[in-house]
């Protein structure tokens, strides 16, 4: 089998897992329409499985083609670090001790806004923990906000057009959120050190921008939903907490170690398993430990990961040649469709690049990053979370795409006009 033929291969099963994603309410709907065929349709229902789906059929294509020992040779050619951080920071972030001491921070924020307590903890919620991802990393950000949302605002009778426009709001201001520093966002971190980018840098050029489009449309999507908010119930005065202080600076110090050694997976690994043995320990101060959500987001990625490999021809092809306007509006585009840090990693492969280019691919890359499920490495987490809260629970791909266009119109005017 020739290059371009598994190119030419994996280009077509890549187009069809995004075709899937667009089609996973449908088959959700087939199986409580064909109940003796509902475990066909409720596996091609699950959003984590279609790229990992199609990723095997890809393989199998490559074992029947070139033998076992070529796809073999192609997955250990491959990094699948980011799958298994996401996984690791996933499970740590949203276990109760960190739950439980963000959500008393979130209260105390929101005690200070002049608002009902639900509207101020639903601003809180899509604000300030987006840009908390910027240290913390997007993944646990992600993880805390959406845990934090369904706990408080999705759990209730809610409508779904709250929702849609909370869930699209969460997902643009992650995607944007985590540009405050050079290390917590995958686009950024794909680029930061060929291009010589610091805190100080991506502060100046992207983050400021940033916060003023996250806080804008956190207010927005609170301000259009007030009413409703209102009628839910938040304190924000008493504390619930169950968990030892002590407890819940271990835990940080687990987070804080695994975001710090995030590119040596022996290491985050090894403090995982330790994570694991203490939760084991004190099991009465734990809930049940997300294990099989953040298995199933990490084997959504790397099944990305083994699609996306493929699709260097085609973007190199797409991003060369474009003007810095071209560029951050196609690099918007593009991210809708594939993962937003494969996209500027390709790009920084690109030489004799100006700051123009670099800027507009990288400010395109985060600004799209909420329009898909496939568009941010975090988002399959808010989603896996979320989810169950949706009709059939399933999230409607085009109902994302529809409410997270706003917010990201308002990420365009920050980085475009600011």
């Amino acid at each position: 089998m020739t290059p371009g033929t598994l190119q030419t291969v994996g280009t077509a099963l890549f187009a069809v897992a995004v075709a899937h994603t667009f089609l996973t309410r449908y088959f959700e709907h087939l199986a409580h329409l064909q109940p003796g065929r509902a475990g066909i349709w409720h596996l091609l229902g699950e959003v984590e499985v279609v790229f990992g789906f199609w990723a095997f059929v890809l393989l199998a294509f490559m074992a029947l083609t070139g033998g076992a020992g070529s796809a073999a040779g192609y997955l250990e050619a491959l990094d699948y670090t980011e799958p298994a951080f996401v996984f690791v920071i996933m499970v740590v972030a949203a276990s109760r001790p960190v739950l439980e001491l963000c959500k008393a921070g979130a209260r105390m924020l929101a005690r200070y806004i002049p608002a009902p307590d639900s509207v101020a903890f639903h601003f809180v919620c899509l604000s300030v923990l987006p840009l908390l991802g910027s240290f913390i990393t997007e993944p646990a950000a992600m993880t805390l906000a959406a845990l934090m949302l369904r706990d408080n605002v999705y759990s209730r009778k809610i409508s779904h057009r709250l929702k849609y426009v909370t869930l699209g709001a969460l997902f643009v201001n992650v995607s944007i959120g985590g540009t405050l520093t050079h290390f917590a966002a995958p686009p950024v971190l794909m680029v930061a050190g060929k291009w010589n980018w610091d805190m100080w840098y991506m502060l100046g050029h992207f983050g400021w921008k940033s916060a003023i489009a996250v806080f804008v449309n956190a207010g927005v999507a609170t301000l259009l939903f007030a009413r409703e908010l209102k009628s839910l119930h938040v304190d924000t005065r008493n504390s619930d907490r169950t968990v030892p202080r002590s407890l819940m600076l271990l835990h940080v110090l687990f987070l804080a170690g695994i975001v710090y050694f995030a590119h040596h997976p022996v290491v985050f690994v090894g403090l995982f398993l330790l994570f694991l043995g203490v939760a084991e320990a004190y099991r009465h101060y734990h809930d049940r430990l997300m294990l099989r959500e953040g298995l199933m987001v990490g084997f959504f990625l790397a099944g990305l990961v083994t699609l996306g490999a493929l699709q260097q021809g085609w973007l190199q092809a797409a991003l060369t040649g474009m003007d810095s306007t071209a560029l951050y509006f196609g690099a918007t585009a593009l991210t809708a469709i594939t993962d937003n840090a494969a996209l500027t990693y390709l790009g920084s492969l690109v030489e004799g690049t100006d700051e123009a280019f670099k800027y507009s691919l990288v400010a395109g890359a985060v600004t799209g990053g909420g329009l898909t499920v496939i568009a941010n490495a975090p988002n399959p987490a808010g989603f896996a979370i979320l989810r169950g809260h949706f009709d059939d629970e399933a999230i409607n791909p085009l109902g994302l795409f529809v409410t997270a266009l706003p917010p990201t119109i308002v990420a365009i005017l920050a980085f475009q006009l600011l």
